[in-house]
């Protein structure tokens, strides 16, 4: 899936992190500041080499804990659009915290490929309190969208930020629900923050309990883990490591894109000798 989606064995996708949009907090009346700086940012993942973009509203903090601001899925469908319109890379959407429903609406009227959903299935106790997985009424959105073969749906497992619901912390059994019962098309394995990379013994249960389900590295990928990494995963979701300074309100840098792909490509020849 991976691969005829993002047209690479190891695809890159870079992270395009919203300003502050309506609807939010800390908005300051510019939007078209804001689409200015996330044109500035896709140009760099795609001058850089990246095989795909996730735009998410990262600067919305402190998130909502269910649907966005209407005036929020406006604005993040411009993005898409203003995106779309200067590079065609794939594009997915990240409507943070948990609002997969908006996600899905935007990638589907804008022409993204696919979506990012935090908590698919399960619960999670997090900063926004409790969160619970609408696996259901994802799948059947998308089916009344006719977006089933259009919109791919990758799902974290025990994202970061938060803490499972209950005592179980088997994040292999987590992993094999959010696949076999919430049909997510791929999942998504990070550490406990931004930033962080995920625990080694979580990234290995998970492929030994989904060796043929596509896994994607979602924080804490840099120059020097992505060939450990990917010698598990089949892909990474980076933002962090390709910011100038390596500070997350920074822009992109785009020789630190071409670095990490360089890195990625590189060690994939290495994998492939061996």
């Amino acid at each position: 899936m991976l691969k005829q989606l993002f047209d690479a064995e190891k695809p890159v996708i870079g992270v395009v992190h919203l300003l502050p949009l309506p609807g939010s907090p800390r908005y300051t009346g510019d939007l078209e500041s804001v689409l200015l700086r996330a044109e500035q940012e896709a140009t760099s993942l795609a001058s850089g080499g990246a095989h795909g973009i996730i735009i998410e509203n990262f600067f919305d903090t402190p998130f909502t804990k269910h649907r966005v601001d209407t005036a929020t899925a406006c604005a993040m469908t411009l993005a898409v659009k203003r995106i779309s319109g200067i590079c065609d890379l794939p594009i997915g959407v990240n409507v943070l915290r948990n609002d997969g429903m908006t996600a899905l609406a935007v990638a589907c009227t804008a022409g993204a490929q696919f979506i990012r959903v935090n908590v698919l299935s399960g619960a999670m106790v997090t900063d926004q309190g409790l969160i619970e997985g609408e696996a259901h009424e994802l799948h059947m959105y998308r089916r009344i969208l006719s977006a089933q073969g259009s919109v791919r749906i990758l799902a974290d497992v025990m994202v970061k930020h938060a803490s499972p619901l209950g005592q179980s912390t088997d994040i292999a059994q987590a992993a094999k629900d959010t696949v076999l019962r919430g049909l997510a098309d791929g999942i998504i394995v990070s550490g406990a923050a931004t930033g962080s990379p995920p625990n080694w013994d979580d990234l290995n249960n998970v492929r030994e309990a989904l060796p043929d389900t596509p896994i994607l590295i979602g924080s804490g990928v840099n120059m020097d883990n992505c060939t450990a990494l990917l010698a598990i995963a089949n892909g990474i979701i980076v933002a962090s490591s390709l910011k100038r300074q390596g500070l997350l309100e920074n822009p992109i840098d785009v020789e630190k894109v071409r670095a990490l792909v360089k890195a990625v490509s590189a060690g994939h020849k290495d994998e492939a000798k061996a």
